[in-house]
């Protein structure tokens, strides 16, 4: 007889039995439990183990895979285990029907819902097994199950596992009637609503897991109540409020602790040292404020204490008495106080921590002085985070003896002197992070040796020599980044790095070919090697690179053709080959076809392509090629001589006189400005120093310093005179602020064109100093800048405070200065912040003009630039890929990509927008209903304490306002100009929302 007969027979007369009154075990005994069990076969839709091939009527129930039976007579199920079987399908309510179960294992399945209408009323939820009156362990979790926890449950039940399904709705507060409920766990869903006060009730609980959800509310009151209890977990919940002081004294059997990732604030309790038991605490990820409690160290048992990404401090000696305290945790393994507002030199008690610490985090503080003292004591540590602070001095030679280390971060300091080579002793070492330091001398091959190195960055140091071809030859190594040094030479072969997907030596002074071998890497999927030196062309091999996303050559000098096989690399997103000789046809297929996704500007001998490029036949260019050689000689060549000869007896004449070094010519800005000379540059920024670098660009860097006599700090673009372009983007920003006085403006203070003592140029802007930095900086603090205190602390009314002052600069150069201008590079990074987070529009070195300011949103702005990128990947205008016309409408797209991007949090360039989804795409799919979901989560709690100057506002303010925000945004990112609003239209609605 087959399975579906019996089923329906067992069906027919289980009905009829019900019809009289008649109970299932009293009329079959197991025969119950065995159709209850084929119902649930039934709704299996795979069984990829074949788990449940034994389930038929020629094998004995209490036989069959994963059941197991009491001994006596009848033979009940009381155990049903199918753990990491891979079943798929509905989980049949027909389990409820098992009235003596009392264990039930179904993690790590596959059980959803139904991907196609059925006869049944299941759909995909739990089953109530409130008939399951045994039922004591209950096991459901990495499975897909949806809809709401259901309100019955039998009451002997001890353990429960609902964990990383699709759960929604609330926590029913009828679990509280589980009285002997030992285990609770609901990680990885999406519950809402708060934790019900009647949990209180609970006798028994000893673990309480309900992180990774959508709860809200303050810290629940209920848990106080549960002193059985030895694991609490609220973590990446919304729970917002102080955690009560006195939580130690009411959990006083208390062992692990997590609150990481809430919204939690004021004082860590000092009362968490009566939990004497606690061994894991982890509260990272909130806004705790004041100085860690100096009792700390009576946790004798503690080895895990995670306290990152606060607002914890210690800036006198004795704020840093914890860690004195810490020395007793004998037990101590991981120790993280990364991104706090820690200041100034690291107690030396730092080295009295246990000997077991595997795990040491001190990134992003304001940590200085030099490297820490006592950290040579730790033989058995396994990461160590030094990055984001202000330390100086050198990297000891002695890190090479702590042989267990696999990860090092020393990013983003003032460190000076050499790469120790001592660090090639940590053979175990698979992370080594340098970048954004002081050191100088050569890169080691010495390093050559760490077999197991997977990423090495070093960029933005003072590195030079070559590059040790030793690196290349490591085979786990997976992303090198040495950009922005001084290296010179390139290994030959790269060939046997054959995991390496990530490759920047942008911003050296390598030259020479670019090797072939380069194409024999063919994992590689991100290649910069822009801003050298190199020449030759572009080699073929790298048509072997199949999974290259990211190509970028700007600025080097290359010359030649561009191989036509770049655009079979079906995987290749963004091209930039500009500012080199390239001549010759350019390829129509491939990456070449979308010409938002490639930049050829600036090579004077390119032809055809697509039409979008506009670039002439390759043909018409042949036939003016000819004429033009002609040309040359009859008009250029000959003239040449002769004005050569002349220069050259104007020299010698000159050279008789007195020499003296004087000023060029500044542009007119139609006002005073003080005189300022090269050796003042020189004196101001230290003779160039690195340590006085605080934001770099295409055409130089700028400069903390003093330059003038009342101490205050000024900010000193000095211009890479060796750039392409560099003396065309100083005139151009000269000619941009001249004129234009806005409060939301950068102000300039003078500027400087003069020459060096060696007759070289020299040309500097200088600029009234922004403390707060970049808004890019702001936004991305924790995880790229010394700054801890970023936008995850602001509020929805200081956002978008920051939104209406670029508004109102932009519709001033758009429509209310003498003559038009277009900014063309509207980012985060080129609005700057005040002492007051009030916006600056900055960095002028694309813009364009237009004499006439009378000028509609579609009034092209017709100017020959020689920059190629009009602008920056991921808000650049689909109008101006190329060097082509832009337009006051183009500013407005790129604005439009910055409210957004201000409010997601999330970069345009994020690698969650691919295969042609971009940040507007996202935000118009999910607009207006789905915006609670998009953006940034801190964005829509009631913060009415933070700032204190900032007005009451509530969660349902904040969505109303970023709706009509990010409206705004939308329709500033149309992909038709004419579809755009002008930025007079765009004030006035901010300042509405604003006022409103």
């Amino acid at each position: 007889m087959k399975v579906d007969t019996t089923i329906n027979l067992l069906v027919m007369v289980l009905m009829a039995a019900r019809a009289y009154g008649i109970t299932c075990s009293s009329l079959f005994g197991n025969e119950t439990d065995m159709l209850s069990l084929l119902e649930f076969k039934n709704a299996i839709s795979a069984d990829p183990q074949q788990a449940l091939m034994s389930w038929n009527e020629s094998t004995h129930i209490c036989n069959w895979e994963g059941v197991r039976c009491r001994m006596k007579n009848p033979h009940r199920v009381t155990s049903l285990d199918l753990e990491h079987q891979g079943l798929v399908g509905q989980i049949s309510p027909s389990l409820a029907n098992l009235t003596f179960l009392k264990t039930l294992i179904l993690l790590d399945n596959s059980f959803t819902d139904p991907p196609f209408p059925c006869n049944n009323t299941l759909q995909g939820g739990i089953p109530s097994f409130s008939n399951c009156s045994s039922l004591k362990v209950l096991l459901l979790n990495g499975n897909h199950l949806a809809g709401q926890i259901p309100i019955g449950w039998p009451s002997k039940l001890e353990d429960m596992n609902l964990s990383a399904n699709n759960l929604t709705g609330i926590l029913p507060a009828s679990l509280a009637n589980l009285t002997m409920l030992n285990d609770f766990r609901c990680l990885f869903n999406n519950i809402k609503g708060v934790i019900p006060n009647e949990f209180a009730k609970f006798r028994r609980l000893h673990i309480f897991y309900v992180g990774i959800n959508r709860l809200s509310g303050r810290f629940p009151q209920a848990m106080l109540n549960l002193s059985t209890l030895v694991d609490l977990s609220l973590t990446q919940n919304s729970f917002t409020g102080e955690v009560p002081s006195d939580i130690g004294n009411y959990l006083p059997k208390l062992q692990r602790l997590f609150l990481a990732s809430n919204f939690f604030q004021w004082h860590i309790p000092p009362s968490l040292v009566n939990a004497s038991k606690l061994s894991q605490i982890d509260i990272s990820r909130n806004n705790f404020t004041g100085v860690m409690p100096d009792s700390i160290g009576k946790l004798s048992k503690l080895y895990w204490l995670n306290l990152e990404l606060n607002k914890l401090e210690a800036h006198e000696n004795q704020d840093w008495e914890f860690m004195h305290s810490l020395a007793s945790c004998s037990h101590l393994r991981v120790f993280s106080l990364n991104g706090n507002v820690f200041k100034g030199h690291v107690p030396s008690s730092l080295g009295n921590l246990s000997v077991k610490l595997e795990t040491l985090n001190l990134g992003a503080n304001k940590l200085s002085w030099s490297f820490p003292f006592g950290i040579e004591n730790f033989l058995n540590l396994i990461h160590l985070t030094l990055g984001i602070n202000q330390l100086t001095g050198v990297v000891p030679g002695w890190i090479g003896s702590l042989k267990k280390l696999q990860s090092i971060d020393l990013s983003d300091n003032n460190f000076t002197g050499f790469i120790p080579t001592s660090l090639s002793n940590l053979s175990l070492l698979g992370n080594l992070y340098l970048s954004h330091n002081n050191s100088d001398g050569p890169i080691p091959p010495s390093l050559g040796i760490l077999q197991m190195l997977q990423a090495f960055y070093a960029s933005n140091n003072n590195l030079h020599g070559r590059i040790p071809k030793e690196i290349f030859i490591i085979q786990t190594i997976i992303a090198i980044d040495l950009s922005f040094n001084n290296l010179d030479r390139v290994p030959v072969d790269f060939g046997n790095a054959r995991q390496l997907l990530y490759l920047s030596l942008s911003s050296n002074k390598l030259s020479g070919d670019i090797p072939n071998t380069l194409g024999n890497v063919e994992s590689l999927q991100y290649i910069m090697l822009d801003s050298n030196i190199f020449s030759g062309s572009i080699p073929t091999s790298l048509v072997n690179i199949r999974g290259l996303k990211f190509l970028n050559f700007y600025n080097n000098n290359l010359s030649g053709s561009i191989p036509m096989s770049l655009g079979n690399l079906q995987l290749l997103e963004q091209l930039d080959l500009s500012f080199n000789h390239l001549e010759g046809e350019v390829p129509t297929n491939g990456i070449f076809k979308n010409v938002t996704a490639m930049w050829l500007g600036e090579n004077q001998g390119l032809c055809g392509g697509i039409l979008e490029l506009q670039l002439q036949a390759c043909s018409i260019m042949h036939s003016n090629s000819t004429k033009h050689k002609l040309f040359v000689v009859l008009k250029v060549v000959i003239p040449m001589v002769f004005m050569v000869s002349l220069a050259m007896v104007i020299l010698i004449l000159l050279s008789r006189g007195k020499k003296k070094t004087k000023s060029m010519i500044l542009p007119s800005f139609h006002r005073e400005f003080p005189k300022v000379s090269f050796l003042d540059i020189v004196r101001a920024t230290k003779g160039f120093s690195p340590s006085n670098i605080i934001g770099r660009g295409r055409y130089g860097c700028v400069y903390e310093g003093k330059l003038f006599q009342d101490g205050n700090f000024v900010a000193i673009k000095v211009f890479n005179m060796e750039t392409r372009g560099s003396t065309k983007s100083f005139i151009t920003e000269c000619n941009a602020l001249r004129g234009a006085r806005h409060r939301n403006l950068v102000s300039i203070v003078t500027a400087c064109s003069s020459i060096d003592s060696s007759g070289n140029d020299v040309k500097a802007l200088v600029y009234k100093l922004m403390p707060r930095g970049d808004l890019h900086r702001v936004l991305y603090s924790t995880q790229d800048y010394k700054e801890s205190s970023g936008l995850i602390h602001m509020i929805v009314p200081q956002r978008l405070s920051i939104v209406v002052d670029v508004t109102d600069a932009l519709e001033y150069l758009h429509h209310n200065n003498q003559g038009t201008i277009v900014h063309c590079d509207m980012k985060p990074k080129n609005i700057l912040l005040d002492e007051n987070m009030t916006a600056h529009v900055g960095d002028f070195g694309l813009a364009r003009f237009k004499v006439d300011s009378a000028v509609s949103p579609s009034d092209d702005l017709y100017l020959t630039s020689s920059v190629a990128i009009n602008g920056t990947i991921g808000y650049i205008a689909p109008e101006c890929a190329t060097g082509g016309h832009v337009s006051i409408a183009s500013d407005v797209y790129s604005f439009g990509i910055v409210i957004l991007e201000i409010f997601l949090r999330k970069s345009p360039t994020d690698g969650m927008y691919r295969d042609g989804l971009d940040i507007a795409k996202f935000v118009e799919m999910n607009f207006p209903g789905r915006i609670s979901q998009i953006v940034e989560p801190e964005l829509l709690q009631d913060q009415p304490e933070f700032p204190k100057q900032t007005p009451v506002v509530t969660k349902r303010n904040n969505l109303d306002c970023l709706i009509s925000v990010l409206s705004i945004g939308l329709c500033c990112t149309k992909l038709s100009q004419n579809e755009r609003p002008n930025m007079q239209e765009v004030a006035a609605s901010l300042h509405g929302i604003k006022e409103s």
